[in-house]
C-alpha cells in the first residue's frame, strides 16, 4: 500500500493547518502515519514486528503504523528490486542487505542519512558505537567511507551448531580418539578451537546409515557429520566460500582499492583455488542436497533441526528456530565459533563474510515519515530494547550491549557472538554486484555438483569480474 498520512477528523485536520490554543498553550495536532516496510521472513523480522506491536510507543503523540511485507530469502531482492525500478514507491522502509547499497543508492532510491546523525549529537553517539565491521558493511556506501545509508537492525554472524548428545557420547568420543588422535570436540569452547580439517574429519566419522549404530542406539534414518551452504540461489555459496578465500590468504575483488585492485590474479589466485578446493572436499561428507546445488540456510538448518546432521555452520538468525518446540535437538544442543584456519604463526584465522541488514529508508519518503522511522530506529537501537532483542534470539552489535556481561547468558548461541565480530567483512557495495553474483553463484554451482574443477571455476568468475569491472571503469 502506498505510504499515507491521513488527518483524524475533521476537527483534527483543521488545527493541522492551524496551530489550535488550549489552555494559553499552542499544540499541534496529532497525525496518523503509517511506515511501509519491506523484510525478509526469518525470526529477527519477525521478532522487530512483534516488539513494535506490542512496546513501540512514538515521542510524537502520533498514531504509528508498520506495516511488513515479508518476503522469502530466495526471493528478497528479486521483489525489492522491481518494487524500487518500477516506481510504484511502495516502501519507505527496507532491511536491506548490505550488498544492495551501491545499485540502489545510485539508482536515487536509498536516502544519506548523514543529515538525520548530524542533527542528532546523542543518536550519532550511538551510532558510533556499533562496532566498526558491521557499521561499514551496513551504513556505508562507497565501501568504508563516512557517506552513511543505513541503520543496523539485524546484525549476523555464522555459528557451528552441534549436537552435545551425539559429540559427546562416550563411545563415540573414544571411537573418534582412536581413528584420528585427536579429542572430538564437545564444548564450546572445543568447538572454538576447531580447524576446517577438524570440521572434515568430524563429517567423515559421522556418516553412518539408517541402523548403524550411533550414539549407542540405531540411527534412526541416515545421519551425517556436518551441513554447510552450498546453494545456487541468492548468495548461498558465495557468503561460505569467501570465508574459505580469506582465510586461506586469498581475496575477493576488493572496491576500496578501485580502480587500481584488480580481479584477475586476485580472485584466482593460488590461494583462492586452494582454499575453493577445501571448501568442496566438505560436500563428500554432507547429506546428499549439497552435491544439487540446493544446500541453502533454510535446508542446512531443516536438516539439523530434524536430527540428521551432528554439526552445522548457520547463521546466529536461525538460532532460535533450534530451540524452537517442533525441533528434535532443541534440548541437546551446544554452540562454538565457526571453524577457522591455522595460521603460520599457530593463531586461528577466523575470516568470514559478514550476514545481517541494515534499515534503509527510501528517497520519498515524506518528512513526517522520516521523523517517526528514524525515532522508531533509535528506540530499536537504545540498550534497553537491544537487550531485549538479544534476549529474544536477536543480537546487537552496540557495543555497551553485546559487551555486557548480561549477553552471553541470554541465548546459548550469544557466547560465540563478540569474538566473531573482530573477523567479519563484506564484499561488493558497488551497483554491479547483483551481475558479479549471479555470475560467481552459476560458476560455483558447477564446482559444487562436480561438473568444473576449483582453478577453472575461479578462472571464469575472474575473467568475468575483470571485464565487467574494467567495462563501468572501477578498474583501470
Amino acid at each position: 500500500m502506498t505510504i499515507m498520512t491521513k488527518m483524524k477528523g475533521a476537527a483534527t485536520a483543521f488545527s493541522f493547518a492551524a496551530l489550535m490554543s488550549v489552555g494559553g498553550a499552542s499544540l499541534a495536532s496529532a497525525e496518523d502515519v503509517t511506515l511501509t516496510m519491506a523484510v525478509p521472513d526469518w525470526p529477527p523480522t519477525r521478532i522487530m514486528k512483534k516488539f513494535f506491536d506490542e512496546q513501540y510507543k512514538p515521542k510524537s503523540g502520533n498514531t504509528v503504523k508498520l506495516e511488513v511485507d515479508f518476503i522469502p530469502w530466495p526471493d528478497f531482492y528479486t521483489r525489492v528490486n522491481a518494487s524500487l525500478t518500477s516506481g510504484e514507491q511502495k516502501y519507505n522502509f527496507i532491511v536491506s542487505d548490505s550488498q544492495w547499497l551501491g545499485a540502489f543508492v545510485e539508482g536515487g532510491y536509498f536516502r544519506k542519512i548523514n543529515d538525520l546523525l548530524d542533527a542528532d549529537p546523542d543518536f550519532m553517539a550511538t551510532f558510533k558505537t556499533i562496532h566498526p565491521n558491521p557499521l561499514n558493511a551496513y551504513s556505508t556506501y562507497p565501501h568504508k567511507t563516512e557517506n552513511y545509508y543505513g541503520f543496523p537492525q539485524f546484525p549476523d554472524v555464522l555459528v557451528n551448531f552441534a549436537r552435545a548428545d551425539i559429540i559427546c557420547h562416550d563411545e563415540e568420543q573414544k571411537n573418534f580418539q582412536a581413528k584420528y588422535g585427536k579429542k572430538l570436540p564437545c564444548t564450546g569452547e572445543e568447538l572454538d578451537a576447531m580447524t576446517w580439517d577438524d570440521f572434515k574429519n568430524v563429517g567423515e566419522f559421522f556418516q553412518r546409515k539408517k541402523g548403524d549404530m550411533l550414539a549407542g542406539k540405531p540411527a534412526e534414518d541416515d545421519f551425517y557429520g556436518i551441513a554447510f551452504q552450498a546453494g545456487k540461489g541468492y548468495d548461498f555459496s558465495s557468503m561460505q566460500i569467501n570465508g574459505f578465500i580469506w582465510q586461506m590468504g586469498g581475496d575477493t575483488w576488493d572496491e576500496t582499492k578501485a580502480p587500481q585492485g584488480q580481479a584477475e590474479g586476485v580472485v584466482n589466485s593460488p590461494a583462492a583455488v586452494e582454499a575453493l578446493t577445501k571448501y568442496l572436499d566438505l560436500i563428500q561428507y554432507m547429506p546428499p542436497v549439497a552435491k544439487t546445488g540446493t544446500m541453502d540456510i533454510f535446508v542446512s538448518d531443516q536438516l539439523f533441526r530434524e536430527g540428521k546432521v551432528a554439526m552445522n555452520i548457520d547463521w546466529i538468525g536461525l538460532g532460535e528456530a533450534s530451540l524452537a518446540a517442533d525441533s528434535k535437538v532443541k534440548d541437546k544442543l551446544v554452540f562454538g565459533q565457526m571453524p577457522g584456519t591455522m595460521g603460520a604463526d599457530g593463531k586461528m584465522i577466523r575470516w568470514s563474510n559478514i550476514g545481517g541488514q541494515p534499515f534503509v529508508l527510501t528517497t520519498w519518503t515524506t518528512e513526517s515519515q522520516t521523523k517517526e522511522a528514524v525515532d522508531f530506529v533509535k528506540w530499536w537501537l537504545s540498550n534497553d530494547i537491544q537487550h531485549q532483542f538479544a534476549a529474544g534470539g536477536g543480537q546487537s552489535a552496540v557495543k555497551a550491549v553485546y559487551e555486557d556481561p548480561k549477553y552471553v547468558t541470554y541465548r546459548p548461541w550469544n557466547r560465540a557472538w563478540a569474538p566473531q565480530l573482530e573477523w567479519q567483512k563484506d564484499v561488493w557495495h558497488v551497483p554491479q554486484f547483483f551481475e558479479l553474483l549471479t555470475q560467481q553463484q552459476d560458476q560455483f554451482d558447477l564446482a559444487i555438483t562436480g561438473k568444473q574443477d576449483a582453478k577453472t571455476t575461479l578462472d571464469n568468475i575472474a575473467k568475468f569480474q575483470q571485464d565487467k569491472l574494467k567495462e563501468v571503469g572501477l578498474i583501470e
